[in-house]
């Protein structure tokens, strides 16, 4: 079955699974516990954060192991805004951020009081003249994501990072849909705080890392003193080590991965050139995803009969894919009326895609929509 919802979930690789069926025969005991077993899953723990710490070149006590890009989120901006509100109550953040950013954002307005403001793409991509704009004596944190996982935009990271040296407010970046597909790098772009999720990069599902600087962060789970008492719970050991050697793959090969996939998304548009459709993707955004629409063609339909046929696509994010809304991102780039949020699908690569599986999709495509 040709996937190409790689950047809902990507499938693990023969090494991620030779690493992780290692670790699991090897009898992982409770990092925490003191006997010999205990010592030799610590030892792990921390060669495993060592091994991504070094691959971001940060400091490996910087980095707090979580169960995903959720939780990462929740901890970064609820964590951060509630330990530091006596420092201001005004957040800055986009109208086209994942939901475990927005949603997130519109717990702490409806609860704590908090302040939010919400910056509206331009051409599909946020400025940082948008966000010096927007700064306030009273903001105390910017939460702005890489890369959208819904059309590939790119936000300006760097260029905000700079505007925020001189500023209290501290800088939280969703790296989710970038993380080893393109270079990311935390100290180099001026990032305090980034998530991350080990399943958007051949990983496995339920770990991720937080990123954070020496900042005071309100916990979000309570029990245990596991990650230096930043984070309560037994630690996922085997899901460490495979998102470690998960990462070490990605980053190992991602100009050659970026090069084949940028080739994939290329021949998947020069194969419909004689249909009519439009871009929600800029050409210049990341290679993996693109977006794109079929007027007077319905999407879910659209999706139904591709899924029939075997092909795996989306509209956009998965953890509103189930319901098929639509999308709050179109809905920023267009209004919520427009027709184009009934009209769009989401095709996200990986390196493992193939130019046959390509071709057999835009030929189904083609024979769906009648051309």
């Amino acid at each position: 079955m040709p996937y190409f919802d790689n950047a809902s979930t990507t499938f693990l690789t023969p090494s991620v699974i030779e690493e992780m069926t290692k670790v699991m025969n090897s009898s992982p005991a409770n990092p925490s516990s003191i006997h010999q077993y205990g010592r030799k899953s610590n030892q792990l723990l921390r060669e495993g954060k060592e091994k991504i710490a070094k691959l971001l070149k940060v400091d490996t006590r910087d980095l707090i192991l979580t169960s995903g890009a959720t939780e990462s989120n929740n901890t970064a901006i609820k964590g951060y805004a509630l330990a530091n509100e006596n420092k201001g109550k005004h957040l800055i953040t986009t109208s086209v951020e994942h939901h475990s950013v927005f949603d997130v954002m519109g717990y702490l307005e409806k609860n704590y009081g908090f302040e939010v403001t919400y910056l509206s793409p331009i051409d599909g991509t946020i400025s940082a003249s948008q966000v010096k704009e927007a700064l306030r004596d009273d903001t105390i944190l910017v939460s702005i994501m890489h890369t959208n996982n819904e059309t590939g935009h790119q936000f300006p990271i760097k260029a905000i990072g700079e505007l925020l040296k001189n500023h209290q407010a501290v800088f939280h970046v969703d790296a989710v849909q970038a993380m080893g597909k393109v270079p990311v790098y935390p100290n180099e772009l001026g990032i305090d705080l980034m998530s991350l999720s080990a399943h958007k990069f051949h990983g496995p599902t339920g770990i991720g890392i937080l990123y954070s600087k020496p900042l005071h962060l309100t916990k979000l789970l309570h029990g245990g003193d596991q990650e230096d008492k930043k984070r309560a719970g037994t630690e996922n050991l085997v899901g460490l080590m495979g998102m470690a050697q998960a990462l070490d793959d990605s980053l190992s090969h991602q100009k050659e991965n970026y090069d084949h996939v940028t080739s994939l998304r290329n021949l998947f548009l020069e194969q419909l050139s004689n249909v009519d459709y439009y871009l929600n993707s800029p050409i210049d955004g990341l290679a993996y995803i693109v977006n794109i629409g079929f007027p007077n063609v319905n999407n879910s339909i659209l999706l139904t009969q591709l899924d029939l046929a075997g092909f795996a696509v989306s509209t956009g994010s998965a953890c509103t894919a189930g319901n098929i809304e639509p999308s709050h991102v179109l809905a920023a780039f267009y209004g919520k009326d427009s027709e184009k949020l009934k009209e769009s699908i989401r095709i996200s690569f990986s390196e493992f895609n193939t130019t046959d599986e390509v071709i057999q999709l835009t030929t189904k495509i083609k024979e769906i929509i009648g051309k």
